[in-house]
């Protein structure tokens, strides 16, 4: 019965997801995962089913996607609204395109002041305080 994937406690189910229980508590509360009925003097059970959709949540949110988003997603993973979640992907596709775009714009400026401040040996003013006093672009 220990070993039951039908039968998990919440700590086994934690495990079994690779989450911890307060994490199952949280997604309970947020509409992510059912709680399930409580027998009689007994403990609540949880199944392979529960162990599934905690990792879809967790493997969206390792894409980027919000609790909100993955609420959405979880409505649509019955798999026959694909194009709808095609539409939620290629959303959050862009948005991760737009963070990569202004990742490498501030590795560029960044780079460039830290050479800047490896030439200026001998300057009281570093070029990287400098440039970020002045508001650097």
């Amino acid at each position: 019965m220990k070993n039951d994937p039908e039968n998990l406690t919440i700590g086994a189910f934690a495990r079994a997801a690779g989450v911890n229980v307060e994490t199952i508590r949280f997604y309970q509360r947020r509409g992510l995962l059912a709680e399930p009925d409580k027998p009689y003097r007994r403990i609540r059970r949880y199944g392979e089913a529960d162990v599934a959709r905690v990792r879809f949540v967790k493997s969206a949110q390792r894409l980027g996607f919000s609790l909100d988003d993955v609420a959405g997603l979880l409505k649509l993973a019955d798999g026959a609204h694909c194009g709808e979640a095609r539409e939620l992907g290629e959303k959050k596709l862009a948005e991760v395109r737009a963070k990569l775009a202004d990742l490498v714009r501030m590795e560029t400026a960044l780079s460039g002041l830290v050479k800047r401040c490896g030439a200026a040996r001998g300057r009281v003013d570093c070029p990287l305080i400098d440039a970020l006093r002045g508001g650097c672009n």
